[in-house]
């Protein structure tokens, strides 16, 4: 796949579906990992987070997988890779425990607020999920 650079453009957002695959958190993942693939830039995105989280319950290393992304050419190549090294049954855990995770409990984290200022403005009932589509709508409103 072609590197992204996510200078220009935010990943996927966190709720979109990955070639069949049920798991929130993945297209956006991917993108993020094929931002760090030579060309690409990851601008302000990080791995560390929710994407890693994602990683580590699926039982997927993340250098395994953007290796798996740099060799393939479309989502459903990257989409059958992971459905052979994980479980599909840990995904709606996976997909519940994404889903539980609010703004509110992270309003008294400065270093949090400090890289995500939209929570300010979010209630605090609002999920983490919807939270980064807010803060990449903003981010790239002006862009």
């Amino acid at each position: 796949m072609d590197a992204l650079d996510l200078s220009r453009r935010p990943p996927r957002s966190p709720r979109q579906p990955f070639a069949g695959l049920d798991l929130l958190m993945l297209a956006r993942t991917v993108d993020k990992l094929r931002a760090t693939l030579p060309g690409g830039n990851l601008g302000s995105y990080q791995i560390t987070g929710f994407s890693s989280h994602l990683l580590e319950k699926l039982g997927i290393a993340e250098a395994l997988l953007r290796e798996t992304i740099a060799r393939a050419r479309t989502d459903e190549e990257i989409a059958a890779w992971i459905r052979e090294h994980s479980d599909a049954a840990t995904y709606p855990e996976i997909n519940a425990a994404l889903e539980r995770l609010t703004v509110g409990e992270r309003l008294n984290d400065p270093q949090f607020v400090a890289r995500y200022p939209i929570t300010r403005r979010l209630p605090p009932e609002t999920s983490r999920l919807d939270m980064l589509i807010a803060d990449d709508e903003e981010s790239f409103a002006t862009r």
